[in-house]
């Protein structure tokens, strides 16, 4: 027998439009078979530059409806733009006092409610009014405050998560914010280390009591707000689960800068210098893992050490990896993209996003998006459009208008992971005190009697000479002070 013709897009897509037309498809599945189409994510290119910020892009996101974005940056300014004429609609100062990290419009607010947070640590509120925008302060974390996670369909509830390992949840009803937990190590091999810095949070659309966070060690806890008191009677802090790729477990070189849930409750973990994962829930290591893994001793054997029939007879417990993209250099979040969760996106230091098939994990494009480091890529809701932003102070809106496609750059290397220590960068005097002492509790602990003292005076030097090559820069690759610092 012959094998038939493998059918391409061209005639899938004359299919759906003929089964559409007869009724055999329905328009809603007609429009998201039509935006999960390979072929117009192949043809993404720049639609628009947005340009009206003085310093890197740290944020950008859309609301509800997808005719609005809104981005925040190194300028300490929060802009709201119409992004299919390039026109921003409102410009404000956010109240904070350095580089924005994170800006959200709550949901049904009529597009007047946003909440921020920030390098200063603070978590504010931006009301929309009239003749602008008045912000308040709503919480503070001790270190940057990366990160804000809203709860879904609600127009008052959200969580924040910053580098004190605190996580705290605030309701905009009562402006006030509660305290739940501050994250820390799973066990007591690594005591310089208080509590974990954390850099991500988000919820699960599917079911918003469940929320994950994730930071300067390997794992991302998933915990269940269900279990908290709120009469304070109970110590909140368990997870409920753990995830981490098995080769992981144990290794103190690597953290994680992203986090992304799917409406199908599946777990993106973006972990720096290493790659993408995607974890299912059933591939959950329970609420009290194991601290450290034998498996860890073969974690550099092969690609990126993975022997996966010698570790587990079980593939369905062995996560999806994405590979080719560097996250060395600052703190890049991690998306999906598509009406179903169908692609997998990320920024890259090489200045590219990278775009994957999630099932499989083939990489089918790489685009040029930044001279320096793409940090954040944000997907609308509704359809098949982009927005990227990262060192260079416009953001980036890509749509699928390119006529023709095109291929894999040649000269695209596919990383390989080379531990290098913690990502985290040294860019106050703070952050290099609160390293010193963790390495003197390091030197001063029984586990470390014995050691080669040369090997510690290396780490001291190579600690010092990563605090003068960062102190200028934010740890979301932007200046921590510069011109664009004036603008308040």
């Amino acid at each position: 027998m012959k094998n038939k013709r493998a059918r391409t897009s061209v005639d899938k897509a004359v299919v759906d439009v003929w089964q559409r037309e007869v009724g055999e498809l329905s328009t809603r599945n007609f429009a998201h078979r039509l935006a999960a189409s390979e072929d117009l994510v192949l043809r993404l290119e720049i639609y628009k530059k947005l340009e009206k910020h003085r310093g890197c892009v740290n944020t950008v996101s859309f609301n509800a409806d997808g005719n609005i974005l809104v981005s925040g940056s190194d300028d300490k300014r929060v802009i709201l733009w119409d992004w299919e004429t390039g026109n921003a609609k409102l410009t404000f100062q956010s109240g904070h006092v350095n580089n924005v990290f994170q800006a959200k419009i709550m949901p049904y607010s009529d597009d007047r409610s946003l909440v921020t947070c920030a390098a200063d640590g603070q978590v504010r509120h931006a009301q929309i009014l009239e003749r602008g925008a008045e912000t308040k302060l709503l919480a503070k974390h001790q270190g940057r405050a990366h990160k804000l996670a809203i709860e879904p369909g609600s127009p008052y509830i959200f969580y924040t998560c910053g580098e004190d390992g605190l996580v705290q949840h605030i309701d905009l009803r009562t402006a006030a914010s509660t305290e739940l937990f501050t994250c820390c190590p799973i066990d007591d091999s690594r005591a310089y280390m208080p509590f974990i810095h954390l850099n991500a949070i988000t919820i699960d659309p599917r079911n918003p009591n469940l929320f994950a966070v994730a930071g300067s060690d390997e794992y991302t806890r998933l915990y269940d707000i269900r279990k908290y008191k709120w009469d304070g009677s109970t110590d909140f802090g368990q997870p409920t689960d753990y995830f981490c790729p098995a080769h992981l477990i144990g290794d103190d070189q690597v953290g994680i800068t992203g986090l992304a849930f799917s409406d199908q409750s599946e777990l993106l973990v973006s972990y720096n210098d290493e790659f993408i994962y995607l974890f299912t829930r059933d591939m959950g290591l329970g609420p009290n893992p194991i601290p450290s893994s034998p498996l860890s001793a073969c974690n550099k054997a092969s690609d990126i050490g993975l022997d996966h029939s010698a570790m587990d007879a079980n593939e369905k417990a062995i996560p999806q990896v994405y590979k080719g993209h560097r996250n060395c250099e600052t703190v890049k979040g991690v998306n999906f993209f598509g009406p179903k969760a169908d692609y997998v996106v990320s920024g890259s230091d090489c200045g590219r996003i990278f775009i994957w098939k999630k099932k499989g994990g083939e990489l089918i494009r790489v685009m040029e998006a930044d001279k320096d480091v793409v940090n954040c890529i944000e997907s609308h809701p509704h359809t098949t459009v982009l927005a990227s932003s990262g060192i260079e102070s416009d953001i980036k809106i890509w749509t699928p208008k390119a006529i023709d496609k095109p291929t894999l750059p040649a000269n695209v290397e596919q990383f390989k992971p080379k531990p290098k220590g913690w990502m985290y960068r040294l860019t106050t005097p703070q952050d290099l005190m609160l390293h010193l002492f963790s390495l003197q509790r390091r030197e001063a602990s029984p586990e470390r009697n014995g050691e080669n003292s040369s090997a510690a005076s290396r780490e001291l030097l190579e600690l010092i000479l990563t605090f003068n090559a960062n102190s200028d820069a934010s740890s979301d690759g932007g200046n921590a002070s510069g011109p664009e610092d004036l603008f308040s």
